[in-house]
């Protein structure tokens, strides 16, 4: 029997835990002298209070959607894909390739083309760890972060050597043909009338996002491969007496994770740069970590906890650029919320397990 409901497990925890970070955070902004309700209201207003403010908030949202899937999906076979960064990175070279090398006659048969390669890439990055891990033993969290490294080295030569036109000095593509160019979400709203947030980089990969967000539930809770990957997840030794092969489910859960963290270059490299650069991902493989874990590795709570990290990332733009509150106590508040929802996460359940036993005792009395 569970020891609270499983509303006070998904919602009420996580939003304490977010009220203690954001409790915290008034205090380290109180010991600079700034004032938490002002920093408060231009964080919500820069990220929110427009539409300029709205589009790069779905931007980096729909980074962390992508990663946190990745996360997520690994998780429930108990595995802890922290080589979100490095997937993703190579999956930005496989949008290169397909972008620059195929001559495509139109965004839309270049985007499947792309999300192809993005996935395949990203698949292929997480393919060895599975591997290793599945008939060598080795343990997925040192192979897949070490594979960060290995992908950056990687993109780095392909970049320098391979991929930079002749005379550029900038350790980056060509840029991608016009043809392969993502329509911004803008344009679509322009299509209907509707004036919205020109010049920010959130594109129609935003929707690829909701959509990966519904596949990811389909394939986990409504599918065969979904309950052996829980199944595993829950207990090997089970999963086996079962008939569940630890090697096979090993390797396709880290395929589609992988296959996830690569389709993120699609917003970034194709949607926004359209180029591939050096660093693309900037951090949202692991922010991915801390997506997943404060929803709860379920699709609906990744979507939610990518949204309020989207929010965190340009409100916390806009409060470096318009007060003096330096661009480092963002991270701090950020680093706070990750903390509180992940790594304390005992210390607000705790409580609130022995509350609802008793209550549940108390009842039955």
């Amino acid at each position: 029997m569970d020891k609270m409901p499983k509303w006070v497990d998904v919602i009420l925890t996580p939003v304490i835990s977010l009220l203690l970070a954001a409790a915290i955070s008034a205090l380290v902004i109180l010991a600079i002298g700034e004032s938490p309700w002002e920093a408060l209201k231009t964080m919500v207003t820069g990220a929110l209070g427009s539409s300029y403010g709205w589009g790069f908030t779905l931007y980096y949202t729909t980074n962390f959607i992508f990663t946190g899937l990745a996360v997520a999906v690994a998780y429930h076979a108990a595995l802890f894909n922290i080589g979100g960064e490095g997937q993703a990175g190579l999956g930005g070279l496989g949008v290169a390739l397909v972008c620059l090398f195929i001559p495509w006659p139109h965004w839309t048969l270049a985007l499947l083309g792309a999300m192809l390669g993005a996935a395949a890439f990203g698949a292929a990055w997480a393919y060895i760890p599975a591997i290793l891990q599945a008939k060598r033993g080795s343990h997925i969290v040192i192979t897949t972060i070490m594979f960060n490294f290995i992908a950056a080295a990687l993109l780095n030569w392909a970049l320098v050597r391979w991929l930079r036109p002749v005379g550029s000095m900038d350790p980056a593509s060509a840029n991608f043909p016009p043809s392969t160019h993502l329509p911004k979400i803008s344009d679509i709203f322009a299509r209907f009338g509707i004036e919205w947030g020109t010049h920010t980089p959130a594109n129609v990969t935003f929707l690829i996002a909701l959509l990966a967000c519904v596949a990811v539930w389909l394939l986990i809770w409504r599918t065969r491969l979904g309950y052996e990957i829980r199944a595993f997840g829950k207990s090997e030794t089970a999963a086996r007496y079962a008939g569940i092969s630890p090697v096979r489910i090993t390797v396709i859960t880290m395929l589609i994770s992988g296959g996830l963290a690569g389709l993120m270059a699609i917003n970034n490299v194709m949607g926004e740069a359209e180029r591939l650069v050096l660093n693309s991902v900037e951090g949202a493989g692991f922010i991915g970590i801390a997506v997943a874990l404060m929803g709860r590795n379920h699709p609906v709570g990744v979507l939610l906890a990518a949204l309020l990290f989207g929010f965190l990332y340009q409100g916390g733009g806009e409060l470096a650029l318009w007060t003096s509150i330096p661009r480092e106590l963002i991270i701090v508040i950020q680093a706070l919320v990750i903390l509180f929802t992940g790594a304390l996460d005992n210390m607000v359940r705790m409580p609130l397990e022995r509350f609802f036993t008793a209550r549940r005792l108390r009842n039955r009395a």
